[in-house]
């Protein structure tokens, strides 16, 4: 009976840090839930933007005096260390409750099962994890980022049933249907940044900004990253002209009068004179960016998934064929069978006329 409240309870919470999909970042989304003896929901509330307040503390507000004696359920581990926000171990012990039971602890090394320990020692009962594998899918980004300094990086690729991602001459414009395109903004809005290349960026002239009104109202653009080895980005392009953020990552640095210095930062290269990836994608990580999205051509994705970079593949798939002479869905320098890169298939579902494959590369040691 208690696995099934526990469950009951900690779903809800769940449906609540949902609700931060889009907005948390560079924190985590967290929901939270207030239920009295009687199993009725008090209070309820999730964490809505970094700088305001936790979960907790808005279900406790929502709660009011009634949080005494309550049980507190909470997808993630209560922090107790003062950031922007107070601990949310005080506040809970401050109001009384008799128990907490949580989705995971939290992989933040300042907190690392503090937060749990510190309610045990006020003599609060702790019980979980509860549903821990879907809290975990929660925050995929903000988990490696604590435990690998590395964000999570997901690559979404558009293509035809002959897996062909654009004509020879470039002409890529649509694969997919509308359905499929607004999910793809979903996956930018979840996203801290995007990557693409420059080939894409002088090809196609992508603004890759949110703009899609059933989205609700845009509150954040992701920061947008050209990797553009020698600075061939033009300056006209619509990426630099849009509102957010752009930034040119190269192997060179610009002359004092490019047009481009304002937006070039300099990256270490590789024996093959391109950006390191590796470093690129690091260092997006010490800015506090949780997610990145690939959106480029078949040969940049294709470095990044031959580099272990790529925790996340989405692919929609259109019901067409484009042909032998079209542009293939990666570039990859593969020889033999055993050179493959195996994938494992998490869920194939359809969106409008076409179908969405959600995949994770399994890389080798």
């Amino acid at each position: 009976m208690g696995t099934i409240r526990n469950n009951y309870y900690m779903q809800h919470a769940l449906e609540l840090a949902n609700l931060g999909l889009y907005t948390t970042t560079p924190n985590p989304r967290v929901g939270c839930v207030v239920v009295n003896d009687e199993g009725n929901v008090i209070g309820e509330g999730y964490h809505q933007k970094a700088g305001l307040a936790h979960a907790e503390i808005n279900a406790l507000a929502a709660a009011g005096a009634s949080a005494r004696g309550a049980t507190i359920y909470v997808t993630l581990e209560p922090c107790n260390h003062q950031g922007q926000t107070g601990p949310c171990t005080e506040a809970l012990i401050a109001a009384g409750v008799k128990k907490v039971v949580y989705g995971m602890e939290d992989p933040n090394p300042r907190v690392a099962g503090r937060g749990l320990a510190r309610l045990r020692e006020a003599g609060i009962v702790v019980e979980g994890p509860v549903m821990e594998e879907a809290a975990r899918d929660l925050n995929p980004g903000y988990i490696k980022r604590m435990t690998e300094n590395m964000p999570w990086v997901r690559c979404k690729m558009a293509m035809s049933l002959d897996a062909r991602t654009a004509m020879a001459n470039g002409e890529s414009q649509w694969i997919t249907g509308p359905e499929a395109r607004l999910d793809v903004q979903k996956l930018r809005a979840r996203s801290c940044s995007i990557v693409t290349g420059v080939n894409t960026v002088i090809n196609d002239n992508p603004s890759l900004t949110l703009r899609d009104p059933l989205l609700g109202p845009i509150t954040r653009q992701p920061v947008r990253v050209i990797v553009d080895s020698y600075l061939r980005t033009p300056p006209q392009a619509n990426i630099l002209r849009v509102v957010g953020e752009t930034l040119i990552v190269s192997c060179v640095k610009p002359e004092k009068d490019s047009p481009l210095v304002p937006w070039v930062h300099v990256f270490p290269n590789t024996t093959e004179d391109q950006v390191d990836l590796r470093a690129l994608i690091r260092y997006l990580g010490t800015l506090g960016h949780n997610e990145v999205l690939i959106e480029s051509g078949s040969k940049l994705a294709g470095s990044f998934l031959t580099a272990g970079l790529i925790d996340e593949l989405v692919v929609y798939l259109a019901g067409s064929l484009m042909g032998s002479a079209a542009r293939p869905l990666f570039e990859l320098p593969l020889v033999h069978m055993d050179d493959r890169i195996p994938l494992s298939i998490r869920q194939i579902l359809p969106i409008g006329q076409d179908w969405k494959i959600l995949a994770y590369p399994v890389y080798r040691d």
